[in-house]
């Protein structure tokens, strides 16, 4: 009888695993991965300007919007003054299927603010991409928030407009952010170094949405970009972060499109 040994490479072969191998970047391309992708998220709106609604049965309404009643900070119902008929009128997220919502100029403004707070931002976008948005665009969603509740539908702000073909990306209102450091200046306080990463936002590939956070990210890579070999291959889950994940779908946007032509 042979004696065999197994080692442990044997063993992985013998159970069919393998190990992805780590690829390192150069600064160059680190630099590239660490851009931002998304549009800013923006949770309030402005009562003076107009709010544009595409309902599901084709009609559109025009008007300024007076209220939004909100779940985990994503939209359900909107009552909007319709400047066709003068009067108030309410519509659930089920029977609206996009609208566009004026940006409030005091939020816009904060945003701005906390924008040029984190040094981190001073490289990775420009701030034009707050300053001269006007409105933000929502699109109806069948979700369970945080992956936990019942299904239901919501209104909720595509942050990936210019590159959504494949993966649709919907801001979390309710998202928590990376922290970082800032240092003490007598009365003064430093911009932040580090952190203001959101940790997680709302997810869709073909006829499935998920809540995807931080934590989750690697569980979830093959799902986003499992069938892009060429991808994977270039970017394991192994070697890139979190921090890339805008990047990521923009590129795997790109290379998916190019692949099919």
């Amino acid at each position: 009888m042979m004696k065999l040994k197994l080692t442990a490479l044997t063993l992985m072969l013998v159970s069919g695993l393998s190990f992805a191998q780590k690829v390192k970047y150069s600064k160059e391309e680190i630099k590239e991965m660490d851009n931002y992708m998304f549009g800013e998220m923006f949770t309030g709106f402005s009562p003076k300007k107009e709010t544009r609604i595409i309902l599901k049965d084709a009609g559109n309404v025009k008007g300024n919007a007076r209220d939004m009643d909100r779940k985990k900070g994503q939209i359900y119902s909107v009552k909007i003054r319709n400047t066709a008929t003068g009067k108030d009128e309410t519509y659930k997220a089920e029977d609206i299927a996009e609208m566009y919502l004026p940006v409030s100029g005091f939020e816009k403004g904060m945003r701005t603010a906390n924008y040029f707070n984190k040094i981190s931002n001073w490289s990775r976008k420009s701030p034009s991409k707050i300053t001269e948005k006007d409105e933000v665009y929502l699109r109806n969603q069948t979700v369970s928030l945080k992956n936990k509740k019942a299904e239901k539908e919501y209104l909720m702000q595509l942050i990936n407009p210019d590159f959504s073909s494949i993966i649709e990306v919907y801001a979390d209102p309710v998202a928590s952010e990376t922290t970082g450091v800032s240092f003490s200046m007598g009365p003064i306080s430093s911009p932040q170094v580090g952190g203001g990463v959101t940790k997680s936002f709302y997810v869709r590939k073909g006829d499935r949405v998920i809540w995807l956070k931080k934590a989750d990210f690697e569980e979830h890579y093959n799902f986003l970009f499992g069938d892009n070999k060429e991808f994977m291959a270039k970017y394991p889950a192994e070697s890139v972060k979190w921090d890339y994940f805008s990047w990521l779908v923009f590129q795997y946007t790109k290379m998916t499109e190019e692949a099919k032509g």
